[in-house]
């Protein structure tokens, strides 16, 4: 809904000469400490943990993925009626061991035929990905591409693919991307 809002006040701001504004939220699930933390001179209500990292984490990954909304997998499974586009397994700073990441996209009763292709020749194309063939995902994406020019998601994993064909990764590569910043 917030998202939504926002989207509905773009207009308003273009009128008023002001500039547009994005956000992206990340969401995540798990264990995390909230209430006033630290010492009676200084006192701040917070929330603390690694799930909290992570959600943090996700948000600033949003503008690379360009969606305004990312998930973990550990929120995504607590939505088993909601449809969800898998962007990526990462490793995202400060952690080693690496996580998926998902875009919600709707209720899965909500989805439209052509949403349930797109997504259907995406999966495709990311297995392919994963699996280093690189032609047949590469065809894969430019499809989609076409298909949806406005979603970086696409022009990321086609990106990614010149790149490894150029410099292949491990035989024993899984598919994961590092990220080296926050």
């Amino acid at each position: 809904e917030m998202v939504a809002k926002l989207a509905s006040l773009q207009d308003h701001f273009k009128t008023r000469g002001w500039p547009p504004i994005r956000v992206g939220v990340g969401l995540n699930t798990g264990d995390m400490t909230v209430g006033n933390m630290g010492s009676t001179f200084r006192l701040a209500y917070t929330v603390m943990g690694d799930a909290v990292n992570l959600g943090s984490r996700l948000e600033s990954l949003t503008k690379n993925y360009g969606v305004d909304i990312m998930v973990s997998e550990f929120t995504s499974v607590r939505v088993p009626d909601f449809a969800f586009r898998e962007l990526d397994c990462v490793r995202v700073k400060g952690k080693d061991k690496p996580v998926k990441i998902y875009e919600p996209i709707g209720p899965e009763r909500d989805l439209k035929p052509d949403e349930r292709e797109e997504l259907a020749l995406y999966n495709e194309a990311l297995t392919l990905y994963r699996s280093q063939q690189w032609v047949p995902a590469r065809q894969a994406l430019a499809r989609l591409q076409q298909q949806a020019p406005a979603r970086a998601l696409y022009a990321l994993y086609l990106a990614r693919i010149a790149h490894f064909e150029q410099q292949p990764p491990p035989a024993d590569w899984d598919g994961t991307y590092t990220f080296l910043t926050k």
